[in-house]
């Protein structure tokens, strides 16, 4: 659940921390495991939508929310199985579960289709995934106990 505290320090432009999010969630600071930046996420979205892009177009055309749904249906089923989207293997990135504050991520925790279905809803929605908190993650991923990180 986000505080006021969180949305008080996106508001005032970042965490308080020079190590970002990574030392409240408790993520090593660089290399495997550390926080995807902000840069290769977009970038894996970008992939991710292409890929939907070039699907839907294959399988049905002239609507334009075909897209938006096979993008939809790929992350509930490549995080929640997988753990990754086609952009995120491209990038090296991975969606993991994050423990309790301070605790780090859940080694070899499954994401799971649940907690993907929510992260992916709220990736439709678009504004939860473009407005994030004092740690640097979406509210998308917030609100599914998830973060993504680098493998």
């Amino acid at each position: 659940m986000a505080s006021r505290e969180d949305l008080g320090s996106w508001l005032e432009g970042g965490a308080t921390s020079p190590r970002g999010g990574a030392e409240r969630l408790g993520l090593p600071e660089s290399g495997s495991g550390s926080m995807a930046s902000l840069g290769r996420r977009v970038v894996a979205l970008c992939i991710d939508w292409a890929v939907a892009w070039g699907i839907a177009t294959l399988i049905a055309r002239g609507n334009s929310l075909v897209p938006l749904g096979v993008l939809a249906v790929m992350n509930v089923l490549l995080v929640g199985s997988l753990g990754f989207t086609i952009g995120h293997r491209l990038l090296g990135l991975q969606v993991r579960v994050l423990g309790a504050p301070g605790e780090g991520t859940v080694d070899g925790a499954f994401v799971g289709f649940w907690r993907s279905a929510v992260r992916t809803v709220l990736l439709c929605l678009v504004i939860p995934a473009v407005v994030w908190d004092g740690d640097g993650r979406g509210l998308h991923d917030k609100t599914a106990g998830t973060v993504i990180t680098r493998r």
